[in-house]
């Protein structure tokens, strides 16, 4: 599982003319399911978006990046995105041979949206298999790559 982490000051995903997300300050999480995925990348991918420690300590300025989401009592909005499992590296067209198909990769997205809810974070979300428009704030900027597959 990958995902793309920016912490931002606002944030809105759209589908069509509805939004279906919004958050303020917080994270946006796109995420990436991949074939083989399974639990234990849902509780890689969540416990790190629980717990980085990626906003600074207002009340110490010197304390950057000291403050996780649950700190800053920030939110999430979980937007899936299967172009994180594409493959680059041959010819032109990039290759999504690597995600995860549509029905394996809702029930792991949905996974994760209910694992962060369940830290106690307030979670937003944008539509499965939607064509979205997302727009952010990216306050830092900070972004962050997460790959569930680097992680042991």
């Amino acid at each position: 599982m990958r995902a793309v982490v920016q912490r931002v000051s606002s944030a809105t995903v759209r589908v069509g003319d509805r939004t279906v997300g919004a958050i303020e300050q917080g994270l946006v999480v796109l995420i990436g399911v991949e074939q083989n995925d399974g639990p234990s990348d849902v509780q890689y991918i969540t416990s790190k978006v629980r717990d980085m420690r990626v906003f600074d300590d207002a009340g110490t300025p010197a304390r950057h990046l000291d403050r996780s989401v649950q700190d800053v009592k920030g939110a999430v909005l979980v937007v899936s995105q299967f172009t994180l499992a594409a493959d680059c590296r041959k010819g032109r067209r990039p290759s999504f041979d690597g995600a995860a198909p549509p029905v394996i990769a809702k029930a792991l997205y949905e996974d994760v949206v209910r694992e962060l809810q369940s830290a106690g974070l307030r979670v937003a979300t944008g539509e499965f298999q939607a064509v979205m428009q997302v727009s952010l704030v990216n306050d830092g900027p900070v972004t962050l790559l997460l790959d569930s597959k680097k992680a042991f």
